[in-house]
C-alpha cells in the first residue's frame, strides 16, 4: 500500500518533525509513506474574500498537480465528515480489499482547500470541528493513519 500526504507549507517545528519521523518510522511496516510538501501562498492579516479565493485557488492547482488518476483522496475538511478511529480503520482496510492502494490525504493551508481540491477528493474527512494548526495536523493524521493499520491487525495499541 502507497500512502501520500500531500501538504501545504514546510514543517519548521522540531518537536512535529521528530513525531511525524517515529509514526513513518512504524509505518514502514505496512506502507510505504510519502509526504509531499507544496509551497503556500503569503497570507496578509487583512484579505478580501477574493484574495481567499485566489490563494486557496493558487494552492489547489499546486495541490492537484500531485495526485494521480489511480489514486483514492481523502481532504481534510472541516465540514468533512467525522469518524472514530475504529471507523476509520475498517474504511482503510475496505479500500485496500477493493483495490485502492494508493491512498492521498490532502492538508491545506491555512485558508483551507480549494472547491477543485475539494471536488477531485473521492471523500472529506473531519477531525472535529476544532481548529488545529495544519503543521499539527500532519502529526495527529500520521497517527491516526498508524493506529488504523494496529487496529485491523488486532494490537491493542489503540486502547
Amino acid at each position: 500500500m502507497n500512502i501520500k500526504l500531500i501538504v501545504v507549507g514546510k514543517l519548521k517545528e522540531k518537536y512535529l518533525k521528530q513525531g511525524i519521523s517515529e509514526y513513518a518510522k512504524r509505518l514502514s511496516k505496512f506502507c510505504k509513506l510519502n509526504i509531499i510538501e507544496v509551497a503556500d501562498e503569503k497570507t496578509p492579516e487583512k484579505l478580501s474574500a477574493a484574495q481567499m479565493e485566489q490563494v486557496k485557488q493558487t494552492e489547489g492547482i499546486r495541490i492537484l498537480d500531485k495526485i494521480k488518476d489511480r489514486e483514492y483522496v481523502f481532504a481534510l475538511a472541516i465540514l468533512g465528515q467525522e469518524r472514530s478511529s475504529e471507523e476509520f480503520a475498517k474504511e482503510m482496510s475496505e479500500l485496500t480489499t477493493y483495490g485502492h492502494s494508493d491512498l492521498t490525504f490532502v492538508i491545506g493551508g491555512s485558508l483551507g482547500l480549494s472547491s477543485a481540491v475539494l471536488k477531485r477528493a473521492n471523500t472529506q474527512i473531519s477531525f472535529g470541528r476544532f481548529t488545529l494548526p495544519h503543521q499539527l495536523m500532519r502529526l495527529v493524521l500520521v497517527e491516526q493513519i498508524y493506529r488504523s493499520f494496529m487496529i485491523n491487525s488486532g494490537s491493542p495499541y489503540h486502547k
